[in-house]
Parts: structure tokens; C-alpha cells; sequence
């Protein structure tokens, strides 16, 4: 049952008062029966505040300072619990743009010019654009010789990332990189949406293959108003490619030279500019994965309003936090004095 009027955004910190508790029978015990040391067979009680430098509190000084105490952890807990009594209702929006990302990950994505792969760098990257998306619904294949649903068009994104640390190299029993057939799979996941809303496709490769037709592929997804961007994973350098993830073992040729693999920004360009859309290279920060959703969302079609409404509560945790520095103002002021003495 949603909340209508006053209650807590974390209900569970309210737990952490049960410390009051705890602490005042400490403070009973020790004030009924004080701990005695063997300190007190040298010396009478009223001179031990000379001999060791410490004076025993009386119980007023006791309960006043648990008192001060006892205020400070309930004003604090209430703060972290998060009052709340307010809230706006937003109204919901279905996003009318569709994006589906088309993830490389033949063997060559395994290789670690960029750390700590290609391919991790990908699925960072799949990560920034889902986190940060919030006009786009999408989806993801993931292709090698064939290509892989790895979730459908959807505005679920919870879904897509939990899927995602399961997407490596071992998905493809064979390997190679067929993008045409990729390519094909997404028009017909794109080809099933409202023929009003702005439809893109993203590979995210590192441009390691050579494989003819791709220009008519990608021809025909621009007549039916799909556009095409692409996002490189790699260096011009290049590295060598792992024979398996995580075996120190390298791919070889049938001549036992080492295969290694280069970043080809030469031909990810390319298909770009045959799909009408824009290369970027990927980056450690997320301007590229900005720059994508601002290419994908800014399409033909525009987010429809929805019958459902989102209720966004307002936290006022900072009426107590007010109080509580009010109170903590005396104690910077003796910390600093005896700082200075």
C-alpha cells in the first residue's frame, strides 16, 4: 500500500535507537557498580583524580551528558531514517525512440589494450548508456558468428543489467565476426516498432573483420529509416588476442606467428557514414555515451504522455540536521581551545 502522509524513506535506521538503550544500562551499571581496580589499594578515593589525571564524573555530570548525547543519535538517526510528508506527482512518460546496441564479442574483443579488455570496456560502456538513458527504449545483441538476443526492446533497464556480466566470448561457439547477420536481427527487433518513432542501431566493435555486403545491409536499414552508429573499442597499436579469456595462451596462425588485432577506425567509420549516423571512439568517461543517447533520442519521435503518474516524495532530513549542528557548536568551540593550549 503506497504512503499518503508522514513516514520514513529507510524505516530500518529507526532500529539504531535501540543504542539508547543499550547505552543507558551501561550507564546504570557503572554508576550502582562502579568498576574498581587494583589502582584503589594505593590510593583513597579522593586522590585518585591526582595520581592517574583523570577525575571520576559525578552522576548529575553523568546523566547530563548522556542526556546531550541521547539528543545528538536521536536527531542524527531520524535524519538517516528520512522524514518525509510531502510529495509531487510527476506525470509519466513513454519514451518513443528505440535503440538497439550491437555488442562485438569474437575473440578479438578479448584483447587488453585497453584494460582491462576490449570487451569489459564494452560492457562499461552498454552500462554508461543504460544508467544515463532516460528517453530511448533498448535493446542489445550480442554477435560473433551469429548473432545472440540478449534483451529485447524494452524500458526495462533493470533487466538488460543484470544480463549483462554474462556477455563474454564463451556465448559464441564459433568464432568470427558476421555483422551482416547482426544486422539483419536488429531491423527485425526494430522493424516490430511504431513506424512514427526514431529507430537507431549502435555496434560497439573494434572493426576486426573484413566481410563483403555490408554496405547494402546497411543500406537497407536506412531505407527503412534506421540509422546506423557505430563506437570504437581499442587502440591503433592493437595487442595480441587471446586464445581463451583468462589463459595466458595467445591465438596463432597455422605458422605459429602470434595473431594480434588494431583498432579500425577506418572501416567503424565507414559504416557510419553508410548508415547516416556518427562514429565516436569509446573513452573512459561517459561524453561518448552522452553524445550517443543525444543522436539516438533526437530522431523522429518525441516521449508520449501515459495515463500513470509517479509520485516523487520530498526527503526533509534537513530540518533535523539544523539542530544537530546547532548543538555540535559548543564542542568545535572546546576542541579548539585546547587545540590552542
Amino acid at each position: 500500500m503506497p504512503e499518503t502522509g508522514f513516514h520514513f524513506a529507510r524505516p530500518e535506521w529507526l532500529f539504531a535507537l535501540l543504542g539508547l538503550v543499550l547505552v543507558l544500562a551501561w550507564l546504570i551499571f557503572s554508576v550502582v557498580r562502579p568498576r574498581k581496580g587494583s589502582i584503589h589499594r594505593y590510593a583513597d578515593e579522593h586522590l585518585l583524580p591526582h595520581l592517574t589525571g583523570v577525575r571520576e564524573l559525578d552522576v548529575n555530570e553523568r546523566w547530563n551528558r548522556y542526556s546531550r548525547w541521547a539528543l545528538l543519535w536521536i536527531l542524527l538517526v531520524l535524519a538517516i531514517a528520512g522524514p518525509r510528508w510531502d510529495f509531487t506527482d510527476v506525470e509519466a512518460f513513454s519514451p518513443a525512440n528505440d535503440l538497439v546496441i550491437l555488442m562485438d564479442i569474437s575473440r578479438s574483443m578479448n584483447v587488453a589494450d585497453v584494460a582491462p579488455s576490449r570487451l569489459a570496456r564494452a560492457r562499461q560502456e552498454v552500462q554508461d548508456l543504460v544508467q544515463l538513458n532516460r528517453e530511448l527504449r533498448i535493446g542489445m545483441i550480442a554477435f560473433a558468428s551469429v548473432p545472440l538476443v540478449i534483451s529485447p526492446i524494452t524500458e526495462d533497464s533493470q533487466s538488460l543489467l543484470n544480463a549483462l556480466p554474462a556477455v563474454n566470448s564463451d556465448l559464441a561457439n564459433l568464432q568470427g565476426s558476421r555483422l551482416q547477420a547482426a544486422l539483419e536481427r536488429a531491423g527485425q527487433l526494430l522493424g516490430s516498432g511504431e513506424t512514427d518513432s526514431g529507430r537507431s542501431i549502435l555496434l560497439i566493435s573494434d572493426g576486426d573483420f573484413d566481410e563483403p555486403g555490408l554496405t547494402g545491409a546497411i543500406s537497407k536499414l536506412v531505407n527503412q529509416g534506421i540509422k546506423l552508429h557505430t563506437l570504437g573499442i581499442g587502440t591503433s597499436g592493437g595487442g595480441p588476442v587471446p586464445a581463451q579469456p583468462g589463459q595466458s595462451d595467445l591465438l596463432r596462425e597455422p605458422n605459429g606467428r602470434i595473431v594480434e588485432s588494431r583498432l579500425n577506425e577506418t572501416i567503424l567509420q565507414q559504416l557510419a557514414n553508410a548508415g547516416a549516423g556518427r562514429y565516436l571512439k569509446a573513452d573512459f568517461r561517459d561524453h561518448d555515451s552522452r553524445a550517443i543517447l543525444k543522436l539516438a533520442a533526437g530522431e523522429i519521435g518525441k516521449p508520449t504522455p501515459t495515463q500513470e503518474k509517479t509520485r516523487v516524495w520530498n526527503d526533509h532530513f534537513y530540518w533535523l540536521l539544523l539542530p544537530l549542528l546547532i548543538l555540535l557548536l559548543p564542542r568545535f568551540r572546546q576542541f579548539s581551545r585546547e587545540s590552542q593550549g
